[in-house]
């Protein structure tokens, strides 16, 4: 056989498998004591044996020496050294033919033929051009087979976390805890810590580290001290404890400092320090403005808060200030006892709490004490229980206000009953005497009606002296819903819902409202106006009139656009702000002579309805046919309340279209009746009112069937609005089976309320709708507003973008362009606008 040493193999190649056969195989017979000496070093470098008393120390050191020991020696019997042999058999394996084998091979036939020998040459010459090209041979170093719970990788995990997080400087210490090494060294030790109160932030001390002889902790810090060594060497006395400690030699000390006093610590390396204790401070809060009410009637107080390190909650207390009460009229009796209102503060949910202003919003409206003076306490509670309240705060319980003078009315009178229960009698003759002359006050059947109801049981009450709490509560309630609904109206007809927000707004700025309150109706005065807008729209499709949007007025035509008519309300507004509000009573007066005599007509080309059209015609028909019906049960009503009076002519009894004894539901289908109800002989052959009820619901769930504007939140709300109808006419059926009269008329207005609300939505997803397809009209009926530029101008012939009108046109052209760079100006500080906007307005700023 030959040499081995002259086979033409790599020598890297053969090193690096050599190598690896031998990592191989030191894996595999110490990989346990190279785990367990991972994790010892591990456990040393976090300083574990600094936790743990110094007799587990010793335990666990043993053990781990036992561990080291047993598992090296296992490793050494294990452990073979790979030979350069085995080295050539591995590197051999894998390659094709065997080639070293066949180069160490002799020949041993044939060794005298000549052509033999040839044939044997060759053959050695092609094994080694194959092991000249022989790569180094991967190791196998899998031991899952040896450790199947991977200990291996734990103890390796728990290394690596030493290494980042631990020091290799904490393993000395080990050497300090052999039994004989203190006293031969530096002898027993010590070791202290301060830890704050978890709430305030601050960081634990070292004491050791301390060279400060003074310290300054918060109150209740936990101070933790070990003694290590011989038990005696050091103790321990301090006097920030109530008890204090005396020369203590326990090998740990735990107590909290509770005040400034001495620590001291007694023995070799010993240190004094004086520790002055910083006491939490109490929380601050005070009323930072005053209480006032939002739109909607919600109070809003704002208030400021401050700790040192942070406030956890806070309350507000709200009690009545009775002194300050103006004990006259229903106020004079001695008012019922009511429990002191007690809400929560809102807190900040991110950021800081040592520091921060909020505001607190709670809806004081229906509450007896609304509009009276009432004494506001807030208190603020820290981490540390630690609790301040701050000084009343005297002021009006702020609430919603009522502008219609009947609506205050009933509000007062409400207030009263709450008040107390003696009342009873005065609210309801002052009620009855209100309501003396219904046909000058009441605008709504329903709303007249309601309050006949709360009298009679009101009256009842008080006549047998059971009115008791939850009657009284009840009788509150229903004054209260009573109000709402002479307030914001119920009126079917859009002029006269646009008629009742004018006034509500002149009486809004007659009584001095607040700029959230003058806001708000301004809001409602737009959406009324334009109801009546789409209201004209339709009746200038049904009488198939051609034009445009025009106001006449003392036989002259002016054209007028949303965009005009968008600019009044504006100026309106803006006159109120100002503060100007004689102005903005007459140009409000102005506006309603304008509205009032104008008229909408259909453009050419636009004889067809739309399907959006067709649906708000036959929403209309529906509420006005739920009108009839309601007016007919409150006739019927009546008619119990006074039996002998003639059909159609008791007080108050108004039809839709008329005064006493007319209007639609008193003329019957047939037209008869003109001027009084015939005697109930225009109802004949027509069924039941519950009947009828039925039959209008019915209709209704066929016109839900084909609404248009399906997919859209307008379109939605409408459907969701005509829902609701639905089933208040449901419920205002079986109450007319059942011959409950009234109830059947409060269901039949939540039903009517509601198909309002759907005509709303519906008119606000057609104008969406619209808005989108410029080209398909308007509600007005205007095509050429459509196409006209944000500044109302036309554009220019010929598609061009320019326009062919002449802006220098009329008699105040400096006051518009003011105006216009005024608006300018006004939306360019409107940072919520898009950017793309907010530049195009600013490069128009510097070039006009």
């Amino acid at each position: 056989m030959r040499d081995n040493q002259a086979l033409p193999i790599p020598r890297l190649s053969l090193w690096l498998t050599h190598a690896g056969m031998l990592a191989e195989q030191v894996l595999r017979a110490f990989w346990p004591f190279i785990s367990i000496l991972m994790a010892l070093l591990a456990s040393l470098m976090l300083g574990l044996q600094d936790l743990v008393r110094i007799e587990t120390v010793w335990i666990s050191a043993v053990i781990g020496l036992i561990a080291l020991l047993t598992t090296v020696i296992l490793g050494l019997r294990q452990f073979h050294l790979p030979t350069r042999a085995e080295a050539l058999v591995r590197l051999d394996e894998t390659l094709p033919g065997r080639p070293i084998q066949a180069l160490m091979d002799d020949q041993a036939i044939g060794a005298l033929d000549a052509d033999s020998i040839a044939l044997w040459q060759a053959h050695q010459s092609r094994m080694a051009e194959r092991a000249s090209k022989a790569d180094p041979v991967k190791p196998d170093l899998r031991l899952a087979s040896r450790d199947p719970y991977a200990l291996r990788y734990a103890a390796l995990l728990a290394l690596i976390i030493a290494v980042l997080f631990g020091s290799f400087w904490r393993v000395g210490s080990v050497a300090d805890m052999t039994p004989g090494t203190a006293q031969a060294g530096q002898g027993p030790t010590w070791e202290g810590w301060v830890e704050p109160p978890r709430y305030t932030g601050l960081p634990t001390l070292y004491l050791a580290d301390q060279t400060d002889p003074t310290l300054t902790v918060p109150k209740g810090s936990r101070i933790t001290l070990r003694f290590y060594g011989e038990i005696g060497a050091h103790s321990l006395t301090e006097t920030t404890t109530p008890l204090g400690t005396e020369a203590s030699t326990e090998p740990e000390q735990d107590f909290v400092a509770e005040r400034s006093g001495q620590l001291l610590i007694d023995g070799p390396a010993g240190r004094d320090w004086t520790l002055y204790i910083l006491a939490d401070t109490k929380p601050l809060i005070e009323v930072a403005g005053a209480a006032e009410a939002e739109a909607g009637g919600q109070m809003k107080l704002p208030f400021a808060a401050s700790d040192d390190y942070g406030i956890i909650s806070g309350t507000a207390r709200i009690e009545l200030n009775l002194p300050a009460v103006n004990r006259e009229f229903g106020l004079a009796t001695k008012p019922e006892p009511r429990e002191i209102i007690t809400v929560e503060l809102p807190m900040p949910i991110t950021g800081d709490r040592t520091e921060f202003t909020e505001d607190l919003i709670e809806d004081f409206s229906q509450h007896p004490w609304a509009h009276l003076p009432v004494k506001i306490t807030l208190m603020a509670v820290d981490a540390a229980d630690q609790e301040t309240v701050a000084e009343p705060y005297l002021a009006n319980l702020p609430a919603r206000r009522f502008f219609d003078p009947l609506a205050a009315a009933v509000i007062e009178q409400r207030r009263d009953l709450l008040w107390s229960r003696e009342n009873a009698l005065r609210v309801a003759q002052l009620l009855r005497a209100v309501s003396h002359l219904p046909e000058d006050l009441f605008r709504s059947d329903t709303a007249y009606l309601r309050l006949r109801v709360i009298l009679r049981r009101l009256e009842t009450f008080d006549r047998y002296g059971v009115l008791n709490l939850k009657q009284q509560e009840e009788i509150a309630q229903a004054l209260w819903d009573l109000a709402v609904l002479i307030e914001d109206g119920t009126l079917a007809d859009a002029l006269e819902r646009m008629r009742r927000a004018q006034e509500r707004l002149t009486e809004a700025m007659q009584n001095g409202a607040s700029d959230e309150e003058i806001a708000e109706l301004m809001q409602e005065l737009r959406e009324a106006t334009q109801d009546y807008m789409r209201q004209l729209q339709r009746l200038a499709q049904e009488n198939g009139e051609d034009g445009q949007n025009q106001q006449g007025q003392n036989g002259e035509t002016l054209q007028m656009t949303q965009d005009d008519l968008q600019r009044m309300m504006d100026r309106i507004q803006e006159l109120m702000e100002q503060g100007r509000m004689a102005e903005a009573q007459q140009a409000l007066e102005e506006f309603q002579q304008m509205m009032e005599n104008m008229r909408v007509t259909q453009g050419q080309g636009e004889g067809s309805q739309s399907e959006g059209q067709q649906a708000m015609e036959g929403l209309a028909e529906t509420l006005r046919e739920q009108q009839g019906l309601s007016d007919q049960a409150f006739r019927d009503l009546q008619e119990q309340f006074n039996p002998g009076a003639q059909s159609g002519e008791s007080q108050g009894n108004e039809g839709r279209s008329g005064g006493l004894g007319r209007g639609q539901s008193h003329e019957g289908q047939g037209g008869q009746g003109q001027g009084q109800d015939q005697g109930g002989e225009g109802q004949q052959g027509q069924g039941s009112l519950a009947d009828r009820q039925q039959a209008l619901r019915d209709e209704l769930r066929r016109q839900e069937q084909g609404l248009p504007g399906g997919g859209t939140p307008e379109g939605d709300a409408a459907r969701e609005a005509l829902g609701r109808a639905g089933r208040a006419m449901n419920d205002a059926e079986d109450a007319l089976r059942s011959d409950d009269l009234a109830e059947a008329i409060d269901r039949q207005s939540e039903a009517m309320e509601a198909l309002r609300e759907g005509m709303r939505s519906l008119g606000e997803a057609m104008a969406q709708n619209q808005q989108n397809q410029p080209g398909q009209g308007t509600e007005a009926g205007d095509m050429q507003a459509n196409t006209r530029d944000p500044l109302g101008r036309a554009p220019g012939t010929a598609g061009s973008i320019s326009t062919d009108d002449n802006l220098l046109q009329g008699e105040d052209i400096y006051r518009r362009a003011r105006e216009l760079l005024d608006e300018i100006r006004r939306r360019t500080g409107e940072q919520d606008r898009p950017q793309i906007e907010l530049e195009y307005l600013k490069r128009l700023l510097e070039r006009f």
